[in-house]
């Protein structure tokens, strides 16, 4: 059975909500877990950045598999190693265990989820593609809105094991539904090539690598803002632990705010336009962060969630409209494109946070430093390759 794109757009959305979902869900746990395998809660919260990695990879291996076997096989196989991963993780008696099948588990997302943008470009194009990733975008920005009080909801009745079944019978019951309601939409390639062959399509091509290196950029500021909001939120402002995720959800609520704009100003904007506007936005707010960070002894919490949402809130704007403009390029390779875009993304991500944690001084300074660094190297990288592609053309 085939379904309208109008639903589609539903399930596939439910598919990529795995990754928040398996990121956020058990951040509310980390200190039960650090408690069951004796050891820190740095130790435990490895498990992010692993995973993180483990997305990347997946996604990788992912995208040129897609567009070489088809979009259907590639997410049953992704659903397969993420539901064993959630196995392991639920039977780990050890930290080793658990960070193991948490890499397991990332890596089999990281196949399953490449899929969702890839189908939506087989079934659409130009500001059609941008409006249906705007959609799904704006549907799926429910679950890092949910899934940390999904988590807390879960632990309020049973343990963190129970979390990661509930990771397992989500993925199991995703599966059940594409099966049933997805065909195959993969065009195939005129020509049999490599992976290499297709990644390497992918990276000649300057417009496409400077929309890469810009939706790149824009995450790992996100990232870095993940990573450092609960010391700064919790820690340097004195937040409580129940407080903490509703603050955290005021960022996925401007999100979804700036999505929606982005899905009604797509009726009269390019995708290009309104990514530029993205950007303009983000470092503004990230300026502004700096500056009233450096200049005030006794920064007020309200002006800095203010101005983290506003930042946070452009992803609505960029990660869509940067994301369709990628693919646009590539209709028999938009997995293998989806796929740089999201091992990319989340590798900034990694070490946007890992620097965050490595430069940690307690004060919100370091975090927001990293935060107004990327929007400033989106923007530039963003500049280099589009100008330089427009001069080579000239010429």
């Amino acid at each position: 059975m085939s379904l309208p794109i109008s639903t589609l757009i539903y399930v596939l959305a439910a598919l990529t909500a795995l990754t928040p979902l398996a990121v956020d869900a058990y951040l509310p746990a980390i200190p039960t877990m650090a408690e069951y395998f004796s050891t820190s809660i740095h130790n435990v919260e490895l498990s992010l950045s692993l995973f993180l990695a483990g997305f990347a990879l997946g996604q990788l291996v992912g995208g040129p598999f897609s567009d070489h076997v088809g979009r259907r096989h590639t997410v049953f196989i992704g659903l397969l190693i993420f539901a064993i991963g959630c196995v392991g993780i639920i039977f780990s008696t050890t930290l080793t265990s658990l960070l193991s099948f948490r890499v397991l588990q990332a890596f089999g997302g990281g196949i399953a989820i490449v899929n969702s943008s890839a189908i939506i470009r087989d079934l659409s194009s130009g500001r059609d593609s941008a409006r249906h990733l705007a959609n799904m975008s704006l549907i799926m920005m429910a679950a890092p809105l949910l899934a940390p009080l999904i988590g807390t909801t879960i632990l309020q009745f049973s343990n963190w094991h129970s979390i990661f079944l509930f990771l397992l019978i989500y993925t199991v019951l995703i599966a059940f539904i594409i099966h049933r309601n997805i065909p195959e939409t993969r065009k195939a390639h005129p020509h049999k090539i490599s992976a290499l062959q297709r990644y390497l399509l992918v990276l000649r091509h300057r417009q496409a690598v400077g929309y890469l290196l810009t939706l790149s950029f824009s995450l790992g500021g996100m990232f870095a803002f993940i990573t450092g909001s609960p010391s700064v939120y919790m820690g340097y402002f004195g937040l409580s632990e129940t407080m903490y995720p509703f603050f955290f959800a005021a960022n996925i609520v401007s999100m979804l705010f700036f999505n929606r704009l982005n899905v009604y100003l797509l009726n009269r904007f390019d995708p290009d336009q309104l990514l530029t506007l993205g950007q303009a936005l983000q470092l503004i707010a990230a300026l502004l962060l700096v500056s009233y960070i450096l200049i005030s002894s006794q920064p007020q919490l309200a002006v800095v969630v203010g101005l983290i949402m506003l930042f946070i809130g452009t992803q609505g704007l960029i990660v869509s409209n940067a994301t369709s403009s990628t693919i646009e390029f590539f209709p028999h390779n938009s997995a293998t494109a989806t796929a740089l875009l999201g091992a990319s993304g989340f590798s900034m991500g990694a070490l946007a946070g890992t620097l965050v944690g490595v430069l940690g001084d307690g004060t919100p300074l370091p975090m927001v430093l990293i935060m107004m660094v990327c929007a400033l190297s989106s923007i530039a990288f963003r500049i280099v390759f589009h100008w330089s592609k427009k001069e080579s053309a000239a010429i």
